[in-house]
């Protein structure tokens, strides 16, 4: 061994010696590492989600955006300007307020100017800012950029003093908050983001309905979420297509702020030729790439998956049309079901409306899950609180001018002495104060009367002055009136928004893009549409290959590889489906016509499933009603007529119901039975509980009972004791269930011979006892399986 000393063991060690650690330096403190790992980690989720991912519910606006348009609106690159290049935007973007990466920036810049991300777009862009197809942006220093139209109602209202600012990231400048935005930006654009434990997945909605709702909820404040979708009906996404959800669901939604909306593309019928005809897709759900659309279908043509599908082209300019070709007698609807069912032409859209709200601190928000009237109503109040801010903001200034042509007036009459006192004084200070101490003004009216234009002295420019101070004045006094009225100041608020859902919803152009779908018009997705109904047989070996082929008159010659055979050859209809059953207790189900068909060896049949490393099938069953009748109980709570028996290596048994393993199930299975580690399924077959189970063990052991000693399990379990066994040697090798005393169990001794089990040889006993030893000497290796035979469908 070697002698070095351990590490913990050394003095000063965290469980060991008895040395003190060194002391810390000046103003340094001993922090445990899951406390400082916890502090910073919070401090970093509350980052991400108050800075970063979540938008804010008054302008609807994450950080990123904001920055953006407060930087262009900055630069005057409203609508009326002539384009930016964008890279000198996202340059100034970075240097003064948002200190991250520029392909980032310059990414949150160009889908703001995307259509078809953005019900709404806040950019308008000029050159390559990408497409439906998935193609990128051109580079920034390529493309341009200015304000749209509508972003003048985020902006418009930001130097009247209406929303509060803090210091940017080093303090040289400041930035706003939020925008004092006159349209809800949140619903009608939406807003994805991933945050710390949380995220946010908000869709479009159309102006003009969010606005009316607005309006209604001004006008009766204790309206309901569920009243409020009868004006808000549903999103309304950029790229179209047709909602799925029925009204109740999405009111649903918008009452507990989540759910999901199932969203496709439509589709309208075209030209009919001598032998075929078109499909014309006009619109894709929203997020779905249409060149990955078009691949997919275009996959589907050429494997031959859709017969009736002959080819996909996509003649797509600014709108969308993927023209589809389909045979002339065709059923469009069942093509349209397919479709949706494996192609992105019909997606489920999660929602989940999480935002920041306002808190105590004007520049932290606090993240919430809404409802639609919370989100009305938080915006609502914003637009209140801006609307109070300038309104002060108008009085204040107001105020100064009237004080200045106070004192004009006060002085106009007076202008020789003024131009006296002036000329007598010993320059701008000393006038001010003769002027102030002459006709009791103060210095800021004072420092006016000195800095007038001498063409102000005129004759007619003291009527224009008086006309001014009588028309601030009436405005002052409205003002005040506002201020005092909240009635008013509501009515204010309310007349705004209208003004908004004028101009910009009242439109042709704004129409909803969106349609809600019908139960009539909802074809759902029925697989055995598409199969050609007609017998065949599955033919799977004890290797694990698998095949379907239209007749097998003799499975024994059947084409098999080297040293395989055959487990099972079970017929039904192309529609129906089959079991298969393995060694670990997993049942996996297929329809026939998902099985390969061939000729040859066949396909592995991990191909289709997914099986454990040495996992293997034990037993395969035809699910078809003509094969295998009685699957299902004659009243609830009974046993079926015909079901399944299992047995395991450890000796225990089970019946258990086919029922639920009638559906196709997924590539990892089902659990029929519940096994201990290194215990394995030796057997399933099906009986009606009338049978005799003839069961033998390797240490060449037999049992015979009844099948309905065995327990009928409703969901897997590991079963009753069928035959004891005795010694860590011993293990069941496996079981048939008798219908007469001609069923016989052939089993392979030690020494090679072969001997037979039968109810006319042996007595029939209880089950759970260690059964009749049936060799003194030897021991049993194996049970020799049938001649194969296909078990098919009755002629």
């Amino acid at each position: 061994m070697s002698s070095e000393p351990n590490l913990f063991d050394l003095p000063g060690a965290p469980n060991g010696g008895s040395t003190p650690p060194p002391p810390t330096g000046p103003g340094e403190t001993d922090v445990a590492l899951h406390d400082a790992a916890q502090t910073r980690y919070l401090n970093y989720a509350l980052s991400v989600i108050t800075s970063r991912a979540l938008p804010d519910v008054r302008d609807g606006l994450k950080p990123v955006q904001r920055r953006i348009l407060y930087t262009m609106w900055q630069q005057n690159l409203t609508a009326d300007a002539k384009h930016r290049k964008c890279a000198k935007v996202v340059g100034d973007v970075m240097g003064n307020y948002h200190p991250h990466g520029d392909s980032a920036l310059y990414e949150t810049l160009v889908r703001m100017a995307q259509s078809f991300s953005l019900r709404y777009p806040l950019v308008d862009g000029s050159g390559n800012f990408g497409s439906l197809d998935g193609d990128g942006a051109a580079a920034m220093r390529y493309t341009e950029c200015r304000l749209a139209r509508i972003s003048d109602e985020l902006l418009s209202e930001l130097d009247q003093d209406t929303v509060p600012f803090r210091p940017n990231y080093d303090g040289t400048r400041t930035e706003p908050v939020v925008l004092p935005a006159r349209v809800p930006t949140l619903l009608i654009n939406g807003a994805m983001g991933i945050a710390v434990g949380m995220a946010t997945n908000i869709p479009p909605h159309h102006l003009g309905e969010v606005c009316t709702a607005l309006l209604r909820l001004i006008d009766n404040p204790e309206l309901t979420t569920l009243q409020l979708c009868k004006y808000v009906k549903g999103p309304d996404f950029p790229t179209g297509g047709q909602i799925l959800n029925s009204p109740d669901e999405l009111k649903e939604i918008y009452r507990t702020g989540s759910g999901a909306i199932r969203l496709r593309g439509t589709w309208e019928k075209g030209e009919v030729g001598r032998s075929s005809k078109v499909i014309t897709i006009t619109a894709i759900p929203y997020t779905v790439d249409k060149s990955e659309l078009v691949t997919r279908i275009a996959d589907l043509v050429i494997s031959r998956k859709l017969p009736p599908l002959l080819d996909v082209r996509d003649v797509s300019t600014d709108d969308i049309r993927v023209e589809l070709e389909i045979k002339r007698d065709a059923d469009e609807a069942l093509i349209m079901a397919y479709l949706c069912r494996h192609t992105p032409l019909q997606v489920s859209l999660g929602v989940n409306l999480t935002c920041l709200i306002p808190t105590e601190q004007e520049d932290i928000g606090r993240p919430e899950r809404l409802d639609l009237k919370a989100m009305l109503w938080h915006f609502l109040h914003f637009r209140m609180e801006v609307v109070n801010r300038r309104l002060e903001y108008e009085a204040a200034a107001i105020a100064r001018r009237v004080h200045i042509l106070e004192g004009f007036e006060k002085v106009f009459d007076a202008l020789d002495r003024i131009l006296e006192i002036v000329r007598k004084s010993d320059g701008k200070a000393d006038a001010a104060a003769k002027i102030i101490a002459a006709f009791g003004l103060d210095a800021e009216q004072a420092d006016a009367i000195l800095e007038l234009k001498v063409y102000r002295l005129a004759r007619l420019e003291i009527l224009i002055i008086r006309r001014e101070l009588a028309d601030k004045r009436e405005r002052q006094a409205e003002i005040i009136a506002l201020l005092g009225d909240e009635p008013a100041r509501w009515a204010l608020v309310r007349s705004e928004i209208a003004e908004v859902q004028k101009v910009y919803s009242d439109t042709r152009a704004d129409r909803r893009r969106t349609t809600f779908a019908s139960d009539d018009e909802v074809v759902e997705y029925d697989a055995e549409a598409f199969i050609i109904e007609e017998d065949n047989v599955v033919v799977v070996s004890r290797d694990g290959w698998i095949k379907r082929q239209k007749e097998v008159k003799d499975p024994a010659t059947t084409r098999l590889r080297e040293g395989d055979e055959i487990l099972a050859a079970v017929g039904g209809s192309t529609r129906a489906t089959l079991v298969l059953f393995t060694t670990q207790g997993g049942a996996y189900t297929c329809r026939f016509i998902d099985v390969p068909a061939s000729t040859g060896y066949g396909e592995p049949v991990q191909r289709f499933f997914k099986f454990k490393d040495g996992e293997r099938v034990v037993a395969v069953m035809s699910l078809d009603p003509r094969v295998s009748p009685g699957l299902h109980p004659k009243a609830e709570g009974e046993t079926p007529p015909r079901h399944a028996l299992a047995a395991s290596s450890d000796g225990y048994a089970l019946r258990f119901s086919l029922a639920p393993y009638i559906e196709p199930s997924t590539r990892a299975g089902r659990k029929f039975v519940k096994l201990p580690d290194g215990v394995e399924v030796v057997g399933v077959a099906q009986v009606t509980g009338e049978e005799t189970i003839i069961a033998a063990t390797r240490e060449a052991r037999a049992m015979l009972c009844a099948a309905n000693e065995v327990n009928v399990l409703s969901g897997p379990g590991r079963g009753v004791i069928l035959i004891k066994i005795d010694g860590a040697k011993d293990r069941l090798l496996g079981f048939i269930a008798s219908r007469g005393d001609r069923d016989l169990m052939v089993v392979e001794t030690s020494r090679g011979a072969e001997q037979t089990i039968s109810t006319a040889k042996y007595e029939v006993t209880a089950r759970g006892g260690k059964g009749r030893e049936l060799l003194q000497r030897g021991s049993f290796t194996r049970v020799v399986p049938p001649a194969p035979q296909v078990i098919g469908v009755p002629e």
